[in-house]
């Protein structure tokens, strides 16, 4: 194999499927990225068996062929090549690589002991903008479960039914979940709990302009990510990244959405933010509360430990009773940072029942309250 191919293009490939790998691979193969060369493109493809990404960038491929190099340290080498152009040439277990003055000889496994890219038919499959995508992650992801027990919480719930995407995420202190209309038919609704680790890669791996598809089935997720018009990245086409997903039931999340919650204020979102953070300033991992407190044109959000107190108040328009809750800050400002809207509404109903968050888009956070001491 033997091609020729431009620096930062290359330097570029391998940073879009380097997060994949491990840095502890359980067997060598699992610490090196296939490459593959024809026709004009060069595919970079690696895996760690639970998930998988490929790009192909443009190059100039005199002598097609594949094999396996150590993707961190071929990454570290490229990135600091002197020289835009890059040749490199491989037999089957080793490669060379040559750009200006430097050269180097890198070690390399195999191609045909490198798994295979999953791949499934009868699948559903649908498309949506990424910045859609990317948004709908960011306003749920931060309330994933991280407690292993409890592995059929630790990602993202898919559900493609009644005409809508709804993304749902939960640690069983709080719930976010959002949802948005797109067409469904009877025969491609479905879902799936995407894992925690591919969650974030989408996210990574999103943009906000073009189109991502995902296709699914009861085993495994897929996501061909267009590569955008943004710059010369030297991809040619879409990242596919295919991830297993979590199998087993999602809890039913929507039992736990307050039926009811009698009183409702508007607040600017930063606002409310910078409120609730500055009344965190005081709590401790021992006393990690604050307290907002609802009466007639204002809320008192105050916070308390041994290392001292505070209290932020915030104009707001209120008539109702007064009402005082306690919550975890983190759990009302995690939501608030992840929204971009300017303005979000906070119900709440009494010391007892949870809070929400909530936006006229489809965007709702159920979050416990503590108990006042």
């Amino acid at each position: 194999m033997k091609f020729t191919i431009n620096r930062d293009h290359f330097s570029n490939g391998l940073s879009q499927v380097l997060n994949v790998v491990g840095t502890r691979a359980t067997m060598p193969i699992l610490g090196n990225t296939l490459i593959e060369a024809a026709d004009g493109v060069v595919s970079l493809t690696t895996t760690n068996l639970d998930m998988s990404i490929r790009c192909r960038i443009k190059a100039e491929v005199a002598e097609g062929g594949s094999i396996t190099l150590p993707v961190r340290k071929l990454a570290a080498i490229v990135s600091d090549l002197p020289s835009l152009e890059v040749i490199v040439e491989c037999t089957a277990q080793q490669a060379r690589i040559t750009s200006g003055t430097a050269s180097f000889r890198i070690m390399g496994i195999a191609s045909d002991e490198f798994p295979p890219l999953p791949t499934f038919a009868d699948k559903r499959s649908f498309v949506l903008k990424q910045e859609d995508l990317s948004g709908m992650l960011r306003s749920v992801s931060y309330a994933e479960s991280t407690d292993e027990a409890r592995y059929i919480m630790n990602g993202v719930f898919f559900s493609f039914a009644e005409n809508k995407l709804t993304l749902a995420a939960t640690d069983g202190r709080r719930l976010a979940v959002i949802s948005r209309e797109m067409t469904v038919g009877e025969d491609n609704a479905g879902s799936l709990i995407l894992p925690a680790r591919t969650v974030a890669e989408v996210m990574r791996l999103c943009g906000t302009s073009d189109n991502v598809r995902i296709a699914f089935n009861d085993r495994q997720a897929a996501f061909e990510i267009a590569n955008g018009a943004s710059g010369d990245t030297g991809l040619t086409d879409s990242i596919y990244l295919v991830s297993k997903v979590v199998e087993g039931n999602y809890p039913n999340y929507k039992q736990v959405i307050p039926k009811e919650t009698d009183q409702h204020i508007r607040l600017s979102r930063e606002t409310f933010l910078n409120t609730v953070r500055r009344a965190s300033r005081v709590t401790s991992d021992k006393n990690n509360s604050i307290k907002v407190s609802v009466k007639s044109g204002v809320i008192d959000i105050s916070g308390s430990s041994d290392i001292g107190e505070s209290k932020v108040s915030l104009n707001v328009d209120y008539t109702g009773p007064e009402i005082a809750v306690a919550f975890n800050p983190q759990y009302l400002m995690d939501p608030l940072k992840a929204l971009s809207r300017d303005e979000v509404i906070f119900e709440f109903k009494d010391e007892l029942s949870p809070g929400v968050i909530r936006t006229p888009d489809g965007f709702m956070c159920v979050i416990m309250p503590l108990r006042i001491s």
